[in-house]
């Protein structure tokens, strides 16, 4: 089976007031471009054969180092951009509270349902990142350790979509991805194994029985 490691790209300008942003090109903070090193020094013995990321800066920025000390080519798929959160791009939680009272709380309840105005449709954007992560094995031998440099709230939507998990809830079953942090896939065909979630960069890789997991 092929191995997808995901990696939500490193802390960016707008982190520090959490505010929503899906299409909106922003760099890395100082912390995300020492997240990014180390993500570097990870991928240094990781054993990678490829690397793919999201167009967005903030990705490609993050996965810079890996393909440095790995000697890959950085490969751009505009299925792995971000969500775009439409009407809210750019605001808090707070703000869209004040500015769009109720649209919050429904977004909340029932993101598949209730999309932020003008948003785009969480089922179409899981749908595209299921498909660029299925082609992106499906290109590759059983044994390929492929990096995927991407964002929060798309991984937390292919992870449901590829898991069989109720859409509506990515939220809840998959809170927060940390900046930088590592979630390992194996996949073939249409079987899908998830091997570790959330991992910090520092962190050794898990020495995984491949057979077991035929």
């Amino acid at each position: 089976m092929t191995a997808l490691i995901l990696v939500r790209h490193g802390e960016t300008t707008t982190h520090a007031e959490n505010r929503y942003t899906g299409v909106t090109d922003v760099g890395l903070t100082p912390d995300g471009e020492r997240q990014a090193e180390l993500l570097g020094r990870w991928a240094r013995s990781a054993g990678l054969t490829a690397i793919v990321s999201s167009p967005l800066s903030r990705c490609v920025r993050t996965a810079r180092d890996a393909a440095a000390v790995t000697k890959l080519q950085i490969s751009s798929d505009s299925r792995l951009r971000e969500l775009d959160f439409g009407s809210v791009e750019g605001l808090s939680a707070g703000e869209i509270e004040v500015r769009l009272p109720g649209v919050m709380e429904a977004f909340r309840s029932d993101p598949v349902s209730h999309p932020f105005p003008d948003g785009e449709d969480v089922r179409d954007a899981a749908n595209r990142a299921v498909e660029a992560l299925v082609a992106i094995a499906a290109e590759r031998a059983d044994d390929d350790r492929v990096l995927v440099v991407a964002h929060s709230t798309l991984l937390r939507l292919a992870l449901c979509r590829l898991l069989g998990l109720p859409l509506e809830r990515y939220r809840t079953i998959f809170p927060y991805l940390d900046n930088c942090a590592r979630t390992e896939l194996r996949i073939r065909g249409a079987d899908v194994a998830l091997i570790g979630f959330n991992l910090p960069v520092s962190s050794p890789d898990r020495n995984i029985n491949k057979e077991a997991i035929l």
